[in-house]
C-alpha cells in the first residue's frame, strides 16, 4: 500500500513539473515572436498606427469614457497582435498566442 501511495505521489509530482516547464517554454516562446514583431509604440496616435501598420481587420467597440477618471479605451485587431489606444493614443499592443495551445488570455477578436 505505501509502495503504491509513494508511486502515485512520485507520478503526480512528475506531472506537476512537466505542466510547470511546459508554461515556461510557452511564455519564453511568447517573448521572442514579441522582440521579433514590430509592434505600435507607446505613444503613437491612431493615424501614426493606421499609416505605418495599414488598417486593422476589426475597431472593437470602445469600452469606457465615462467620465474624466474613466477614458475611453480602444481596441484595433491586427492579424498576430491588438493594440490598446486611450482616447487616441497607444497604451500597449499585445500578442495573440504564441501558440494555438498557448494558456492564457482570450483573443479579444472571437466572441467569448
Amino acid at each position: 500500500m505505501r509502495i503504491r501511495t509513494s508511486l502515485s505521489t512520485c507520478t503526480l509530482a512528475l506531472l506537476l513539473l512537466a505542466s510547470a516547464a511546459n508554461a515556461d517554454t510557452l511564455l519564453i516562446d511568447r517573448v521572442r515572436a514579441e522582440r521579433g514583431q514590430p509592434l505600435p509604440a507607446r505613444g503613437m496616435s491612431m493615424a501614426q498606427v493606421e499609416q505605418r501598420f495599414g488598417s486593422p481587420s476589426a475597431k472593437l467597440t470602445p469600452a469606457g469614457g465615462d467620465s474624466h477618471w474613466h477614458p475611453t479605451i480602444n481596441r484595433w485587431v491586427y492579424s498576430n497582435y491588438i493594440v490598446y489606444f486611450e482616447r487616441d493614443r497607444v497604451i500597449d499592443a499585445v500578442m495573440n498566442h504564441a501558440t494555438p495551445n498557448e494558456i492564457g488570455p482570450k483573443n479579444a477578436s472571437r466572441p467569448q
